[in-house]
C-alpha cells in the first residue's frame, strides 16, 4: 500500500464512523466534505452538485464560493455524467467547455454517484489548486468512500 492508498483507508475509517450516526444523504455529503477538504491538502473544492433534469445544481460544499448551477452539456461534471464514469482532468484550462467557477481551479476530478436504479443522481466533484493532482489512487479511495453513502436514501432520491 503506497503513502496515499494509506491516507484514503484511514480518511475512510474516520468517514465511516461519522457517517453510522446519521442516516441522512445531505449530511453525510456535508460530513465526507468536511473530512476530504480539511485531510487533503491539495484539494481546493470539493462539494456535490445533484443532477436535476438538463442542470447539475450545487449541494453541500467546502472551499471557495461555487457555481450554483451547471447547465447541460458543458464541464467536466457533466462530461462524467454524460461517460457514466469517474472522469480525471490534469489540466482544467485544456479541457473542452470547461466551466471555470474559480480560476485557480487547475485540476479536477468527478465521480458519479448512482441510484439503486442506476441513475445517476449527483457528483462528487473535487479540484485542486495545482496541475496533475489526481490518479487512480484518488479515484479508487474516493469511489469506496462514496459507497459509504445511505444507500436507503439514495434509492429513494429524488
Amino acid at each position: 500500500m503506497n503513502k496515499k492508498q494509506a491516507k484514503y483507508s484511514r480518511i475512510y475509517k474516520q468517514i465511516e464512523l461519522l457517517l453510522c450516526k446519521d442516516s441522512n444523504l445531505i449530511s453525510q455529503m456535508a460530513t465526507i466534505n468536511a473530512v476530504l477538504y480539511h485531510k487533503t491538502q491539495n484539494f481546493f473544492w470539493v462539494g456535490f452538485y445533484f443532477k436535476n433534469n438538463n442542470q447539475l445544481i450545487v449541494g453541500p460544499y467546502q472551499g471557495p464560493v461555487a457555481c450554483q448551477i451547471l447547465p447541460f452539456p458543458n464541464g467536466v461534471c457533466w462530461a462524467a455524467v454524460c461517460s457514466n464514469e469517474p472522469l480525471i482532468v490534469n489540466d482544467v484550462h485544456e479541457f473542452p467547455g470547461h466551466v471555470s467557477c474559480d480560476s485557480r481551479s487547475k485540476s479536477e476530478i468527478v465521480l458519479p454517484i448512482k441510484n439503486n436504479q442506476g441513475e445517476i443522481i449527483a457528483v462528487l466533484d473535487i479540484d485542486s489548486d495545482k496541475l496533475n493532482q489526481f490518479d487512480e489512487d484518488d479515484k479508487n479511495g474516493l469511489t469506496d468512500i462514496l459507497n459509504l453513502l445511505n444507500p436507503n436514501y439514495i434509492k429513494n432520491y429524488p
